[in-house]
Order: structure tokens, then C-alpha cells, then sequence
């Protein structure tokens, strides 16, 4: 049998992501969720997220079988899930460049603890505009039904 081979997130390939023409100018909002979102902590032990995407599409929209690809690599990644967490974000606006992109990203527990990151191209301090006001609202409950 042979061993797999783990990867860092030097080795996470943005080329698996492809796009797709967006069918309309009109203004639309896609959310996609990625219920089983696995990959390696820094101790090469399994983390398990969910993902959520809430994507306004510019001139592309993701084509959700490389999405599928692309998050199917990581599994074999060591990687801390806030580098994690940006390095998804980066690679998914070079490729779409997207009106907006939102991730939120809902680490199961580990050691007792949860995480919950969130990163938002609307936020001033990632050069965003903030053109949308529904990130500021205070968000308790961790548990997102789609």
C-alpha cells in the first residue's frame, strides 16, 4: 500500500479553480456550501469545517465541479485553518474577481474548543467599500441552516 504524500499550504493549486461566464449582468447573490470541508492541522492530525460562500458574481461565476477538485486536495494539506482561511479567499477573488465574496468558515471542535472565522472583500480593511451592511450585524448563533 502506498503512503500518501502530505502537502503544505505552499503546495495548495489555485489552477484546479476554473470559471464559467456569468449568464447576466443583472446584480445576483450564489451561496454555496461546503458541508465537509477537511484538511490537516498544523499537527498533521484531521480538521473538519463547514463552509459557506456568499458570492456576488462579476463577469465569472465558480464552476462547482473545480470548487469540488480544489477543496478535495486539501485534505492531504497541513495547514492552520487561519492561513487556511485567507489562502481560500485569496485564490478564490484572483480567479473570480467577484462584486463580493464572503467566507465563513466553522471549524468543528477540537480539544474542546470551536472556531468560527470570517473573512468579507466588503470590509474597509480588506479593501472593500463596505457597499453591504449585512456583515455587521452581531452574529450569536454558529449553528447556519442553508
Amino acid at each position: 500500500m502506498q503512503a500518501m504524500s502530505i502537502l503544505t499550504y505552499k503546495d495548495i493549486d489555485r489552477s484546479l479553480l476554473e470559471a464559467i461566464p456569468n449568464p447576466t449582468g443583472q446584480a445576483y447573490e450564489i451561496k454555496t456550501k461546503i458541508p465537509e470541508f477537511t484538511f490537516l492541522g498544523v499537527k498533521e492530525q484531521p480538521d473538519f469545517a463547514a463552509i459557506y460562500l456568499t458570492f456576488y458574481p462579476g463577469k465569472k461565476i465558480i464552476e462547482l465541479r473545480s470548487l469540488k477538485h480544489y477543496v478535495f486536495q486539501l485534505r492531504n494539506t497541513v495547514v492552520s485553518y487561519e492561513r487556511l482561511i485567507n489562502i481560500f479567499y485569496d485564490d478564490l477573488m484572483a480567479v473570480y474577481e467577484p462584486e463580493r465574496l464572503r467566507i465563513v468558515m466553522i471549524c468543528n471542535p477540537r480539544g474542546g474548543i470551536s472556531s468560527k472565522l470570517t473573512i468579507d472583500s466588503d470590509w474597509k480593511a480588506r479593501g472593500g467599500k463596505e457597499n453591504f451592511n449585512d456583515w455587521q450585524r452581531v452574529e450569536d448563533e454558529w449553528d447556519i441552516t442553508m
